[in-house]
Parts: structure tokens; sequence; C-alpha cells
């Protein structure tokens, strides 16, 4: 039940979304630079946010990632990367649920929404007089470039967001030059939560993994429609998958223990060992790692 409940709040993130248009382009005003962000909402700062609560892991990624790391003074339950972001206050998160009161003890200047929360929860913030910017998630590599570039100038860190899409932008393009004269695409199965080995949860049209699983030159399994469906044996082994990725390695699946599955013996990934775990984390958390999981694929 636990491990379901955890499923559930975080896949919450992972279905990709539009940016609001001209998401985190800044124009000067009498009162310092103003944001429109993911949300519509108008958002003004006096000057570049020097203590920033962050209230998703792909946000605290970001400022990390751009320099901004040690101007983050809290941080939700779920941000754990890299190390350093462990040693920062916790202001909750877990089921959803924040705590308003710490979050406004800790005197931010900005707090830094993402696509794990909601309207409302940016709403009751704003009510306490607090300043919420909210990054939507992206929905190509494009996007996640322009919100990494947002959360620079937000941040003073403009330098350290170039550098880093400059270097992202290098690593994407040598892969789609490597597997551009690739012809023959392999079915992949992404595995989610197994708790029930007979219909597995799997990621389709919509999510990261997706996205990237066709970015990398494989091609995800066929037929599905909802980004995070079940699906049965008897589509598994229909679609005969060459490759299985276990992003539920983190609760412990492991490849022996998919071998040994009433029936999965059928299927082509099983019968070559090309079942293999995989860091559930680089695919869906919309932050910088999106390109490592890119790779690693």
């Amino acid at each position: 039940m636990i491990r379901r409940l955890i499923f559930g709040l975080l896949t919450s993130t992972l279905v990709l979304t539009a940016c609001a248009p001209n998401q985190g382009i800044p124009t000067s005003t009498p009162a310092g630079l103003t944001f429109v962000d993911g949300l519509g909402r108008t958002v003004t700062l006096p000057g570049p946010a020097q203590k920033i609560v962050s209230m998703a892991p792909s946000n605290t990624e970001i400022l990390f990632a751009v320099g901004a790391g040690s101007q983050v003074v809290g941080r939700d339950e779920f941000s754990d990367y890299p190390a350093d972001a462990k040693t920062i206050p916790s202001i909750g998160g877990s089921m959803g649920q924040y705590s308003y009161e710490q979050v406004a003890a800790l005197k931010p200047d900005l707090i830094l929404a993402g696509g794990i929360n909601t309207p409302e929860q940016v709403k009751a913030l704003e009510d306490l007089g607090l300043v919420v910017f909210y990054l939507s998630n992206p929905a190509t590599l494009e996007d996640l470039y322009i919100n990494i570039e947002t959360v620079g100038i937000l941040t003073g860190q403009e330098a350290g967001a170039s550098i880093l899409t400059e270097d992202m932008r290098r690593r994407v393009d040598a892969i789609d030059t490597k597997i551009a004269a690739i012809t023959e695409r392999p079915v992949v199965f992404y595995e989610i939560d197994a708790s029930d080995p007979n219909k597995p949860y799997t990621a389709g049209p919509g999510t990261f993994i997706d996205l990237l699983i066709a970015r990398a030159g494989g091609q995800n399994l066929p037929g599905l429609t909802d980004s995070y469906p079940q699906v049965s044996l008897e589509q598994i082994v229909f679609a005969n998958p060459a490759i299985i990725l276990l992003g539920d390695a983190l609760y412990g699946t492991t490849p022996e223990s998919v071998a040994v599955r009433p029936g999965w013996n059928a299927i082509a990934a099983v019968k070559s060992g090309s079942v293999l775990p995989f860091d559930d984390n680089l695919v869906t958390r919309p932050g910088p790692r999106l390109v490592d999981g890119l790779e690693a694929l």
C-alpha cells in the first residue's frame, strides 16, 4: 500500500505539460523584474532571489545545477539530489502535504513551485504574502532549456544556466547524431510498478519516459493510450519487447525476479537477458538529469 501511494505521488509530476507563453521572460519595471509564470500569473521580484524555497525535486536539481544551491533555504521532502540538498530543512510534501508555517518561518524571497504542486497550494502560499513562481513541466527538451534559463534569471545565475544548457544541448546533439542512421528501433518495455506482475504499470504517451525512449532510438510498447496504464502479460508478450527496463528496481525488483515470473519466459528480452535495472529518477524528474537519462537509454 505504501509503495503504491508513493508511486501515485511521484507519477503525478511526470506528465508533460506545455510551458506557459513567455514563461520566465522578464521585463523591467520600477519595482524590479516582472515575469509570467507557468500558471499565467505575473510575478515581480525586486532583484534576483537570495532565499529560495523549492517545492519540487526537479526545481531543487535545477537550482543546484545553475549554481544557486547556496541560496536554497528550504526544500520539499523528496528533494534528495544532489547530496547537499538533503542538508537543507524540509518543508514537507509527503502525500502533497506541506508545512506552510515552516515555509513562512524561513522568510524566503521566492518560492519555486513546480508540476507536483497545485494552483490551490500556490494560492495558499500567496495568501501568506509570499512570492511564488510556478515553473511548468517542460513538454520537450527545448522547454527544459528554457526552464533552466528562467531559474538562472530568477536567481541571478544566468551565466551558470547558460553554461549548463549549452553542455546539455551538446550532449543531446551527440546522441541525435549517433542514432541518426538507425533504421530498426527495438521495442522497449519500461516497468514502473509490478506489485501485480501480471498487470504492471508502464509509461505511455505524454510522459518523459516515452519521449526519451523515442529520442534514444527505441520504440515504446505499442498500443499504449494512457500516460500511466497497467498492461496485461498478454499485451507484453504480443509486443515481444527486445529490452525491459526496471524503473522499479528502486523497490527491489531484479532481472532474476522478472525471469521467474509465470509466462514471462516467452518474452524476447527475458530470453536474451536484456532485462536491466534503471535509475527511475533520471527520466521522471524534469531537470538537468533528463539528459543523463537519455544518455543511459
